[in-house]
C-alpha cells in the first residue's frame, strides 16, 4: 500500500512541473532599447507595422462608433410623424 501511494506521489510531481519545457531568449533589453529610442516616433507606433494598423484600426472604429452614436440620437430627438 505504501508503495503505491509513494509511486502517486512521485508521478503527481513529474506531471505537475513548473520548469519550461524550452527556455525563451530574453529580448527585453532589445525592446526597452527600442521604445527609449529617440526618433520621434510615438511610443503606441514603435512597434512597427502591426501596431500601426492596430492604431488605424482602433481610429476608425472609434471614429464610426462615435458618428453612428451621434446619427441614432438625432433620430432618437424626433418624434415620428403620426398619419
Amino acid at each position: 500500500m505504501w508503495r503505491n501511494l509513494l509511486g502517486l506521489r512521485q508521478i503527481s510531481q513529474r506531471t505537475i512541473s513548473t520548469a519550461p519545457r524550452r527556455q525563451l531568449e530574453n529580448r527585453v533589453a532589445e525592446k526597452q532599447k527600442l521604445f527609449q529610442e529617440d526618433n520621434g516616433i510615438p511610443v503606441h507606433l514603435k512597434g512597427g507595422l502591426m501596431d500601426a494598423l492596430l492604431y488605424r484600426l482602433t481610429m476608425g472604429l472609434t471614429v464610426f462608433g462615435t458618428a453612428y452614436v451621434i446619427y441614432e440620437l438625432c433620430v432618437a430627438s424626433m418624434p415620428k410623424k403620426q398619419k
